[in-house]
């Protein structure tokens, strides 16, 4: 190895449609600060293609996930989402990521961290972003991690082994509360709108308000500046309102299209990242609207019609659709939803970053 180099191990992995590197937490370092700082380097940030890091210059390839040991006695590990900014020097934990989310328990399996059982392996993840614990399980035979399959999601191609993941406790993810200001429906900036925070904190609208369908393009959606700008004011505003302060810098509240189905499905979603549409959905984000369908008089439960759990609910986005199942628990009638990803163990190797002095 060069003097000036330094090496940290790092597994790039696929999860759902997202993909970045997975580092052990002891191989990072331990304050906050500096690992930012590390992160940074290493995804290349500040840099619209990421060029000097492996970013994939797009918000979708410029996630980290941190796992380790869990912190708790009631779950297997702990696993930290990083979502690192693509054009700025930024790296923001507030938020979860579902989609990385579906590749921590293979990665524990591999690390060590978890000994795998013959058939199949149930994970209890601790996510530190926001004190949950998702319970995932993945297909092991013979006590090894199985990534080819016949499953299959929208916005990935190929098959590929399932991941199923249960989200028992995903009521407020950031506030301790599903509906934050209480109010089921509320008006910002003369749109209707649903204040909800479950898996991940988010503001729902209704695309006709917008005079969309909800069914448009990420590209179309992304190019139209007024839109755009009229989504950061109301979730700026949000924000306010749901005791986050000013959130200009952080990607928390998401906001979330929806609208009329056009291809067989129950809602149009189209969600953000914050600043651009993702090209499929977010698998908090669809935790996250099931949850507010379980509520009557939310935007979404307006939207769907002789719909009641338990149920599947079926989402269209941009690059096909996502289906979650929603039951409700024996006890405090908390709705659990189930989500089935897939993921992929990409590469193996190091990260390199210049050796300060």
């Amino acid at each position: 190895m060069q003097d000036d180099l330094v090496r940290i191990p790092c597994v790039m992995m696929r999860g759902g449609t997202s993909k970045g590197p997975f580092f052990l937490a002891s191989d990072l370092p331990a304050d906050p600060a500096e690992r930012n700082a590390v992160l940074v380097e290493i995804m290349g940030s500040g840099h619209p293609l990421q060029i000097d890091g492996i970013g994939g210059g797009n918000t979708l390839s410029s996630k980290v996930a941190i796992v380790g040991p869990s912190t708790r006695s009631d779950a297997d590990v702990d696993y930290l989402f990083a979502q690192v900014r693509v054009d700025m020097a930024e790296v923001d934990t507030a938020p979860n990521c579902g989609n990385m989310l579906s590749a921590v328990a293979p990665f524990a399996i591999s690390a060590g961290l978890v000994v795998a059982s013959d058939g199949e392996t149930r994970v209890k993840v601790h996510n530190v972003n926001t004190g949950k614990i998702i319970e995932a399980r993945i297909l092991t035979p013979r006590g090894e991690v199985r990534y080819q399959g016949d499953a299959s999601i929208d916005g990935v191609p190929g098959d590929a082994a399932p991941v199923y993941l249960a989200f028992h406790d995903a009521v407020g993810a950031k506030t301790g509360r599903l509906l934050p200001t209480d109010a089921v429906s509320e008006t910002i900036h003369g749109r209707r709108a649903t204040l909800i925070d479950g898996a991940t904190s988010a503001v729902v609208l209704l695309a006709e308000d917008f005079g969309l369908t909800g069914s448009e393009t990420a590209r179309e959606l992304d190019g139209n500046a007024d839109l755009m700008r009229q989504l950061e004011a109301i979730r700026l505003e949000a924000g306010l309102r749901m005791g986050f302060g000013d959130v200009a810098n952080s990607v928390l509240p998401k906001p979330i299209l929806i609208g009329r189905p056009g291809r067989g499905g129950d809602l149009a979603i189209r969600y953000f990242t914050p600043h651009t549409c993702h090209t499929s959905l977010a698998t908090t984000g669809a935790v996250t609207i099931a949850m507010a369908a379980t509520v009557a008089g939310t935007v979404v439960a307006r939207s769907l019609n002789n719909w009641s759990a338990p149920a599947e609910l079926t989402f269209e986005h941009p690059t096909g659709r996502m289906t979650v199942r929603v039951e409700h628990q024996a006890l405090g009638n908390v709705p659990v939803v189930y989500v089935m990803r897939t993921c992929r163990r990409l590469f193996e190797g190091s990260a390199l970053i210049r050796r300060k002095a």
